[in-house]
């Protein structure tokens, strides 16, 4: 992986978590690391543009736009295994097989996020060896992010940050590829259940 795509990776894992109250300094931070290591002067102005709506949101409405974006829409979730699976019971599996590879790679995952958090996941492909399995998972982020970049709303200030990675990082995956993201998936249960639930 050349350097730009791990500057990218690294940019997209910091503007895709949820906003701290000083955002607005990570973005300075972000303008800083793309003058010091991208020499392309189109495609560094173009990445500094496809953060640059969010700058012109207010702190605590970047946080509201974020909760909106990607916490209230599940085609828009920043979970690999809930686009893979849904709620389906074999999610937990997932998880373990990936906190699993992500240990063997001498990485360790910190906070309270779940393994297939995509913007931790970014960082990890960042910084780690080019093995099988991390090509792998390459692949299904690719196929996670083309699909919330093809039902996020053009307008949404996060939308050129998913259409940055899949320029510049992610090779487009097939239709046959996005047909079985959307296979995969199980949707919850919703029926109305045998009895109400009461409480205070």
């Amino acid at each position: 992986m050349n350097e730009n795509k791990r500057v990218i990776l690294v940019m997209a894992s910091r503007l895709l978590g949820y906003p701290s109250e000083d955002f607005h300094i990570l973005m300075k931070d972000m303008d800083e690391l793309i003058d010091e290591t991208i020499n392309d002067e189109t495609v560094k102005e173009e990445l500094k543009n496809c953060y640059a709506p969010l700058g012109k949101v207010k702190s605590i409405d970047v946080q509201e736009l974020y909760v909106e974006t990607f916490d209230l829409k599940s085609k828009l979730g920043l979970y690999l295994t809930a686009h893979e699976l849904g709620d389906s019971n074999k999610r937990g599996a997932a998880l373990i097989k990936l906190q699993k590879m992500i240990s063997q790679a001498g990485f360790e995952r910190v906070g309270g996020e779940l393994t297939d958090y995509i913007p931790m996941l970014l960082e990890f492909l960042a910084l780690s060896p080019k093995t099988k399995e991390v090509e792998r998972l390459e692949k299904r982020i690719s196929v996670a992010i083309n699909y919330m970049l093809e039902h996020i709303e053009k307008e949404n200030p996060y939308a050129g940050i998913l259409s940055m990675l899949m320029k510049y990082v992610f090779s487009p995956p097939t239709e046959e590829e996005m047909k079985q993201l959307e296979a995969g998936r199980e949707e919850a249960d919703l029926e109305e259940l045998p009895y109400p639930i009461m409480y205070k």
